[in-house]
């Protein structure tokens, strides 16, 4: 006898929706195929709004050939997290809906207007970097990484940041591309400039 097809209801697409900036994200969510959730997210009308063909807020990473790791595997230790990047991983508990993209003590989860990211560390509790079991890892803001494991930057960064010195220890210099989304964002967060011609010059008000 043939397995019985999941059935999605609309509580379910929007709930994985919510929790994800894709469509291809909210099967991934939900366990299911694309296809399959594509039937279900349709048959309720919820299908076109969640298509993010600009991949905002997704990692580049993710467009490649490599599969996305199935996490149950890691968490239980049957497949060595070393063979995937930590950014890949740190990405697929959240969209798998191992973690919640927020911090777990404070529940922050403000995205930066101009690349769609949440500054959120993935935190160890056992130090052990290799050991991704639920009870042993956990999401937290820059704040209360700084509060209750340690420092985020280092002296020489640290100093470059206070002199107002340009700043290369922990990040390369980013040349920002303001898209039409981005620029909608600029304006409801009042920070347009409508007598300039160049979209460009919004960032450095931020």
């Amino acid at each position: 006898m043939a397995n019985k097809k999941k059935f999605l209801s609309k509580e379910q697409i929007v709930a994985a929706q919510g929790k994800t900036l894709s469509n291809m994200a909210a099967a991934r969510y939900l366990h299911v195929s694309y296809q399959h959730y594509k039937k279900y997210a349709k048959m309720y009308n919820l299908f076109e709004q969640h298509k993010n063909q600009a991949g905002k807020g997704i990692p580049k990473y993710l467009k490649g050939p490599k599969k996305m790791p199935h996490m149950l595997e890691i968490i239980e230790g049957r497949i060595d997290s070393n063979s995937f990047s930590p950014a890949k991983l740190k990405y697929a508990l959240i969209e798998q809906g191992y973690l919640l993209e927020e911090c777990s003590v404070c529940q922050f989860k403000e995205r930066r207007v101009l690349d769609y990211k949440v500054p959120l560390l993935l935190h160890f509790k056992d130090n052990n970097s290799n050991n991704y079991s639920l009870d042993n890892i956990e999401l937290l803001c820059y704040n209360h990484y700084f509060l209750t494991v340690g420092d985020i930057f280092n002296t020489k960064d640290i100093k470059q940041i206070e002199s107002k010195q340009e700043h290369y220890g922990t990040s390369e210099k980013v040349e920002w591309e303001v898209d039409d989304y981005h620029l909608q964002r600029l304006k409801e967060l009042g920070l347009d400039d409508e007598e300039s011609d160049d979209p460009n010059q919004y960032v450095s008000r931020i």
